[in-house]
This record gives structure tokens, C-alpha cells and sequence, in this order.
């Protein structure tokens, strides 16, 4: 029997608009939806559309200065690689509000998991400021929604290929969000480091695995069905939030992992497995190749509805 698994997706997001040639393009998503279309699990998924973020929802992770500076951008750099045109403030709202209105509907009892297909993407975005193609950082915005709604621990898993520096910083000195990366080191944007684990009271939720460069599916299972089950075990959450970066892919343009279409499947498996019967939520991150970001999200959704 197939769990019941929420899509969010609007084509707002395609309205976010990009320089000629950058890699956080609107075909990014096109690809996936024309896939899951045609795809046999698309009449099991339940079809639900994204709400928008409020200011308060933004409020409870970003510096109102910087929501405002990012509503009054029309079109240009927040950075050398974050680009905003006119459609992007409402875009990001609906990318941040997707979450949103997934963890709404598990409360509700109408889904149990969730995939957000969205963009633009989040985990770079800082408190005060955008970064690396991310405007608000959607899986924050996600982890304080759910705790107002009665979801005390949040985890927070994010696979990227590039470590996720605002998810990390706004939960550094936080008990109640364990933060949980995976991710290619040294690399962009160069935090991660094994000995980053929190400050204050947030010492001991902070956990960075730093991966060598052509590390593929053996690290990653080491990963997600162990390292992962051991924090899990030791925090016990009331529900997953996932940042989804298929840039670990093989085939990935912009990084220098080797995860195959098989270790997608893997990480999945062994998220979903870590702890039963909470909801999981996977947010779109990265993934800069067509073919391998479609193929990933395919399995990942194959995954949500199927696994039990």
C-alpha cells in the first residue's frame, strides 16, 4: 500500500528567471515535471498547492532589514551568484511557503510525506542575507513552522553536494533543530568541518560529515544507515525536514562526488528507516544536470509512496 505522499509544486517557480547560462535555470524543473507526468506515480501522488510564506513566517529566521532589501530588489545580484528579476521575490515566498504548507498537511492527517519541488533553493541563505542561488532559506522557515504547530524537535537532514552555511548558523546554538549534513569538503561555501558542532546549548546537534572529493554510494551508506541512524536514535525527533541537493549525483557539473541513481535510492531508504512512523518532508535543493536531477527526484518520490 502506498503511503500518502503530497507534491507541492507551482509554476511560479518557473517565473524566477535567470541570466543565459546560469545553472539554477527554470529547466531544472520542467524536466522533472514533464518525468513525473507521464510517470505511474503520478495518480498516487496527492497534487497540493504551495501557499506563501508570511512576513512572520520569514520573521522567524531572517532579519526583517533583509526580507525588505529582498522585496524592493526588482532585478539583479544579492551576490556573484545569486540572481533576483522581478517574478523572484514571489517565487521565493512560494519556495519557502511550500514547506509550509506540507507540514500543515501531515498535522492535518490528509499526507504523511511530502516532496517540494521548488526553487529557488534555500540552504545557503543566511539570516541577513542571500547566497550560492538561495534567497530564504526554505528548510529554516519549514523547521519553525513546524515547531509552532507542536512538532518540538525538528531534524533537519540536508544531502547536498555543497554544505548548507545558513541552516547551520540560524540552529548553531539551538537544542531543538538538529542540524545533519553530508556534503563534498573543502568546498563551497567552505563551512562543514568535521568539528563544527554548535555552541551553548546547540553543542552535540550540529553533525557535518566532510566528504573527499569522487566519494560516492559506500560513504553515503556509511552515512545514512549508520551515522544517521545513531543521532537520530539519540535525539528522537517529531519530524524529518530534508534538504534534497541532487548534485551528488555522478553526472553533476558542479561538484566532484560520484553517487550513482542506486545510492539515491540508498540515502532515501535509509532516512525513511531511521525513525518510523514521523512525517518526512524532502525540499529541492541543488542539481544542475537534467537527466540526473529527473531521474533522482523519480526515485525519491518512488521511494516516499513505497517504502513502508
Amino acid at each position: 500500500m502506498s503511503k500518502k505522499t503530497g507534491f507541492l509544486y507551482s509554476d511560479i517557480y518557473l517565473k524566477h528567471e535567470m541570466p543565459a547560462g546560469h545553472p539554477e535555470c527554470s529547466d531544472r524543473l520542467r524536466a522533472i515535471m514533464a518525468d513525473l507526468k507521464v510517470s505511474k506515480m503520478w495518480p498516487s501522488l496527492v497534487k497540493i498547492e504551495p501557499e506563501e510564506a508570511s512576513y512572520e513566517d520569514l520573521k522567524a529566521v531572517h532579519a526583517g532589514e533583509y526580507i525588505d532589501q529582498a522585496r524592493r530588489m526588482k532585478k539583479g545580484y544579492l551576490d556573484p551568484d545569486t540572481y533576483m528579476c522581478e517574478d523572484t521575490y514571489q517565487a521565493a515566498l512560494y519556495a519557502a511557503g511550500a514547506i509550509i504548507t506540507a507540514i500543515r498537511k501531515c498535522k492535518d492527517g490528509e499526507i504523511e510525506r511530502a516532496f517540494c519541488a521548488v526553487r529557488p533553493p534555500g540552504h545557503h541563505a543566511e539570516e541577513d542575507r542571500g547566497m550560492g542561488f538561495c534567497i530564504f532559506n526554505n528548510v529554516a522557515v519549514g523547521a519553525r513552522f513546524a515547531q509552532k504547530l507542536g512538532y518540538k524537535k525538528v531534524f533537519i537532514i540536508d544531502f547536498d553536494v555543497h554544505h548548507g552555511n545558513g541552516t547551520q548558523h540560524m540552529f548553531y546554538g539551538d537544542d531543538t533543530v538538529f542540524y545533519f549534513s553530508s556534503h563534498q569538503y573543502p568546498h563551497y561555501p567552505g563551512t562543514g568541518g568535521v568539528k563544527e558542532i554548535g555552541v551553548g546549548k546547540g553543542i552535540g546537534f550540529n553533525y557535518n560529515i566532510p566528504l573527499h572529493s569522487g566519494s560516492g554510494d559506500a560513504e553515503m551508506h556509511d552515512a545514512y544507515h549508520i551515522k544517521l541512524h545513531e543521532q537520530v536514535a539519540k535525539f528522537s525527533p517529531d519530524i524529518f525536514l530534508v534538504s534534497s541537493g541532487y548534485d551528488i549525483h555522478r553526472r553533476d557539473p558542479l561538484a566532484g562526488l560520484s553517487v550513482t541513481n542506486a545510492g539515491i535510492k540508498d540515502i532515501v531508504d535509509g532516512i525513511l528507516s531511521a525513525k518510523r512512523g514521523i512525517p518526512v518532508i524532502f525540499t529541492l535543493e541543488g542539481g544542475y544536470d537534467l537527466l540526473a536531477i529527473t531521474e533522482a527526484v523519480h526515485i525519491t518520490i518512488e521511494e516516499l509512496l513505497n517504502f513502508e
